[in-house]
Order: structure tokens, then C-alpha cells, then sequence
């Protein structure tokens, strides 16, 4: 018997209160109770990454519809810059000796479109520009991801990576600042963004260093 094709679910959403129903009577628990159970334990490698992902869309304007999970970027601006967010931090959810060496992932990859769930056959950065955002806060007493203030960002512009690593699949904090010298902090993020779109093609790159975007 024969399956007939079935399409992308486009996810909506939803405010909270929708409950979980048994044959068709409330069981008491909502969708925000799930949320909480969930998604609470925001210093976790898993959530802090959505969290850095959201903080970075509210700043570009991008917050307003449904994460899509597995996309081949994270946020899209309204010029229709394809953005990637990574995130890193010194101090994680389990039991440390030290603080975690601070590295992001950068590895080149196939593309996925969800409304066909088909890959691209060349492997590439998808995303037209890459936010690397560190929870830079180094007490554990006080540390809080939702306090803008303990993050730092830097913008990077995916031709100037491409340029200066090639097909490297790490990059270390030393790297970053070696090449993009210093962060920037969130009040500075969409003007940063910005300013990299404008380094998105090859040609002005090869006219100054690449570490015009992302410096002090």
C-alpha cells in the first residue's frame, strides 16, 4: 500500500495555557508547566546555546515566529542575513576543577531544508555571518544567562572565516581575538551585524584586514 507524501509541519506559536487533555478533559498541567520543567535550567550546554540563540534574535529582530530545530542558520535579519549562533561559557551545569577552555564549533556542512528534508551535496558554512557569544561571567555565586551584561559577543563575517581558517571545525577564544580582536557587548550587537553584511562578499574583504568587524 502506497504512503501518501507528507510535507513540512510549520510550527506555531503557542502562549502557555494550552493543557494536556484526556479524551477531551484537562488533566491539569499546561504547556507551561512543561516549558518550566524543561527548559528551566538555563546554565545547561543545551540551553544556554537556545538562550544565546533567542538573545541574539530579539536583538535582530528575528524573535517573533518558531525556532525551526536543525535549520542551516539560527536567525535572519530583515536585509536577509543569514545568521549563526554559537555560544560558550567558563562555567558549566556540572562539577568543575577549572574553568572550561572556551572553544566554538565552526565545521563546514550540508544544508538541510526542512520543506524537503533533503541535504546539499557541497559541504559550506551555511550562514552568511556567524555571532559567537560567551557567557564570560566567572563567578559561579552570581552567574545568571539572563543578565545581558555577563555575556560578550563578537560578529564575524563567514567569508573573512572561511579566509582565515579554511575547513577548520574548532575555533579557540585565542584564535577569534587573534584574528577579530576584541567583543562587543549587546547594546552593540545589531549595529555589529550590520556592519559585517556589508563584508559578506568576497571583493571588499580583499581591500582591508578582516578584522574590521568583531575589534574594539
Amino acid at each position: 500500500m502506497s504512503q501518501t507524501a507528507l510535507g513540512q509541519i510549520i510550527g506555531k506559536r503557542l502562549n502557555g495555557t494550552e493543557p494536556f487533555v484526556r479524551d477531551g478533559t484537562p488533566t491539569g498541567p499546561t504547556l507551561l508547566d512543561f516549558w518550566r520543567w524543561s527548559a528551566s535550567h538555563i546554565v545547561s550546554n543545551a540551553m544556554r546555546g537556545l538562550l544565546a540563540e533567542y538573545i541574539v534574535a530579539c536583538e535582530l529582530g528575528d524573535a517573533a515566529g518558531v525556532r525551526t530545530e536543525w535549520d542551516s542558520y539560527d536567525v535572519r535579519t530583515a536585509d536577509g542575513l543569514k545568521v549563526e549562533v554559537k555560544s560558550s561559557a567558563y562555567i558549566q551545569s556540572w562539577a568543575q576543577k577549572r574553568f572550561s577552555n572556551i572553544t566554538f564549533g565552526i565545521r563546514p556542512t550540508q544544508a538541510w531544508e526542512a520543506a524537503t528534508n533533503d541535504y546539499t551535496s557541497e559541504r559550506t558554512r551555511q550562514a552568511d555571518i556567524y555571532v559567537f557569544c560567551l557567557l564570560s561571567h566567572k563567578d559561579q555565586q552570581t552567574l545568571d544567562p539572563m543578565k545581558l551584561e555577563q555575556w560578550q559577543f563578537w560578529v564575524v563575517p563567514t567569508v573573512s572565516l572561511d579566509e582565515q581558517l579554511g575547513g577548520q571545525k574548532t575555533l579557540s577564544l585565542s584564535t577569534l581575538q587573534r584574528h577579530w580582536g576584541g567583543s562587543c557587548g549587546i547594546g552593540e550587537l545589531a549595529g555589529r551585524v550590520a556592519e559585517a553584511g556589508q563584508f559578506n562578499a568576497p571583493a571588499p574583504l580583499s581591500a582591508g584586514p578582516t578584522n574590521m568587524v568583531g575589534g574594539p
